[in-house]
């Protein structure tokens, strides 16, 4: 017998709703790849990704009560990116990265090795070469919406789990 929406578990939904929205992002960037080439499905990503974090991190915000003051260590900005990406990543997603607050002012993320969605779905289709890294874009992004000044030490211009064979980082924060 067919489950109703109110039987439905919520972690199945957020998976559901998770795995939709990426199964969307991969198809339109392998639509706009095949069209107008990987370098301007990288142009376009990109904007759309800064066009619409404001609206998501405004969202995210509401729905999790969190103030933009709360960023007051590597910690807080840890706990928040920990919860928000909860609300968005299926857990299969999730479950294969890593953030930690690596002292006050320094958070530290790593993909287990091989086990990025984007490197998966982009070597998949066979646009890994060229693929520039939207997802920790949009992690980028989301620091820049509330406000935080940071630095990286990588540069986002390629998949490094393509590249480098692992990847991993740390962004420190003038906090």
């Amino acid at each position: 017998m067919m489950r109703s929406f109110d039987e439905t578990g919520k972690d199945e939904i957020r998976d559901l709703l998770g795995k939709g929205w990426l199964t969307h992002d991969g198809a339109w960037f392998l639509s706009v790849s095949a069209e107008y080439g990987v370098e301007a499905a990288n142009r376009l990503n990109k904007a759309a990704i800064k066009a619409m974090v404001p609206f998501e991190v405004q969202r995210l915000k509401q729905v999790m009560s969190f103030d933009s003051s709360q960023f007051t260590s590597a910690a807080g900005i840890v706990q928040f990116m920990q919860e928000a990406l909860r609300l968005i990543l299926p857990q299969s997603v999730l479950s294969r990265f890593h953030l930690n607050a690596a002292a006050n002012n320094i958070v530290s993320w790593e993909w287990e090795k091989g086990e990025c969605f984007a490197y998966k779905g982009m070597s998949r289709a066979g646009v890994i070469d060229g693929y520039e890294c939207g997802v920790m874009y949009r992690i980028e992004c989301w620091f820049e919406s509330v406000g935080l000044k940071f630095k990286s030490d990588i540069k986002l211009d390629n998949c490094r789990m393509h590249t480098k064979g692992c990847c991993s980082g740390r962004y420190i924060f003038n906090i």
